[in-house]
């Protein structure tokens, strides 16, 4: 794909996303979902950024000149426009974000009917459209735009509605990355009851992910020992992660999460295939505390868009990420940071104990990852006495280590990630295998 990476056209603005992109691809989308004789239906959602403005009015004209009707949600977060879209039959959803980049980037996420990421081949198409390979003809009708914050009142009802218990007592910390999610998570938990304190969520269209957030967590930390909170999430840009932090300031990302409500699930006998989808880059020591508990793990590679794939195939309950992009099939079926945070909540309301309880028997391994700026990727990979190299060393360690190499998908460089039982062996294991990476 020449623009459509992983997660959607993606880049600087106005130099690597432009508005003339904004409205082909709104031209494309709304033609191609017009073509039946009636008006194409496309949400559209946005977060923070102040480019993302731009952006949206660019969506806007394209759709409209091509015929089709665009639906706006505003300021809100991926999952929103995910859940909308499937929930309220739109032919596709469109969100303006470039997750946790900071402001000068931005971002085109196209989503399908069914709330997930949309397929490779109408994107194709819109990248040849783009090029101008392919044309559209000129729509003899216009189609109008539809202010639908309605949506993303549906989309808080809903999550509202997923807890079985109040939270009333406790004191939960958010922080919002001054982005999406600052116009929906205070209001989801003082609607549950609890007792909401709030950081980063004044955004000013520049400060999105500046010094807080899910890359940033430092912040969260200091706010929940500082405040003695209970528990504390902090969510990206546009609210498909969450990384927590317990009432001690300690972080908790997406592999505690994972082993968390996992172990939840499997002692309620409704962890579907007794597995949990994970990746590559998943701590060896979730793989074997889940292990511990008779969980199984399917690793996937690295991407949310394999963990959904996975799950989606064989209707697994929960994978996710380090980075805290955790799917709840149940609920969504793409990464919700927001409803990660309930069900966490729902499960240290459910316990009665504290939230540094809540991931008893999981130890995390030292872990550490660099990267080694190589000519050719696809030979070293390809190398037999790379590969040769790696399963000598993964049989010595014998499951109190691990090595991993992978190549970059977007740059010349081999990522070596090493986890043993301390950083010490880490840097003995990395050094190694770099020894071994510049020697073929």
């Amino acid at each position: 794909m020449k623009y459509f990476g992983t997660d959607g056209f993606r880049g600087r603005v106005n130099k690597d996303l432009t508005v003339e992109h904004a409205i082909k691809i709104g031209q494309y989308v709304g033609w191609y979902f017009s073509q039946e004789g009636t008006a194409g239906r496309i949400v559209i959602g946005k977060d923070t950024r102040r480019s993302s403005y731009m952006l949206e009015y660019a969506l806007c004209a394209g759709i409209t000149s091509s015929g089709a009707d665009a639906y706006i949600m505003h300021v809100t977060t991926t999952p929103s426009v995910s859940y909308i879209t499937k929930r309220e039959k739109f032919d596709c959803g469109i969100m303006i974000t470039a997750s946790h980049n900071p402001y000068y980037d931005n971002g085109i996420k196209i989503i399908d009917s069914e709330g997930n990421k949309m397929g490779e081949e109408l994107l194709k198409q819109i990248e040849e459209y783009i090029d101008g390979i392919r044309t559209i003809p000129v729509s003899e009708d216009t189609g109008k735009c539809i202010d639908y914050l309605a949506g993303r009142n549906s989309y808080i009802g809903h999550l509202a509605s997923i807890p079985e218990h109040s939270f009333r007592g406790y004191r939960i910390g958010l922080d919002c990355a001054n982005g999406a999610s600052s116009t929906i998570a205070k209001n989801v938990f003082t609607m549950l009851g609890a007792d909401t304190y709030v950081i980063s969520d004044l955004p000013d269209g520049k400060n999105i992910n500046r010094g807080c957030g899910s890359t940033h967590i430092e912040a969260l930390q200091n706010f929940v020992v500082g405040e003695g909170l209970d528990i504390g999430f902090a969510f990206d840009g546009d609210a498909d992660r969450c990384i927590a932090v317990n009432e001690k300031g300690e972080v908790m990302d997406g592999d505690y999460i994972i082993y968390i409500i996992a172990t939840m699930l499997k002692s309620q006998d409704k962890l579907t295939g007794n597995k949990a989808v994970i990746t590559v880059m998943s701590n060896l020591g979730l793989i074997n505390a889940l292990k511990a508990n008779d969980i199984d793990v399917v690793i996937t590679d690295v991407g949310d868009k394999y963990v959904a794939a996975e799950i989606a195939q064989n209707g697994y309950r929960v994978g996710g990420e380090q980075s805290g992009h955790i799917i709840l099939s149940k609920y969504a079926n793409t990464g919700d940071g927001i409803l990660t945070a309930i069900i966490l909540t729902e499960i240290l309301v459910q316990k009665k104990t504290f939230a540094s309880a809540l991931p008893l028997g999981l130890k995390i391994l030292p872990q550490k990852l660099v990267n080694i700026a190589v000519p050719d990727k696809n030979r070293i990979m390809e190398s037999p006495k790379i590969k040769e190299y790696i399963e000598e060393t993964n049989k010595k360690l014998d499951g109190t280590g691990r090595l991993l190499l992978r190549k970059s998908g977007t740059e010349p460089l081999i990522r070596i990630m090493a986890e043993a039982g301390s950083e010490a062996d880490c840097d003995r294991i990395i050094n190694d295998a770099r020894a071994v990476v510049e020697s073929v």
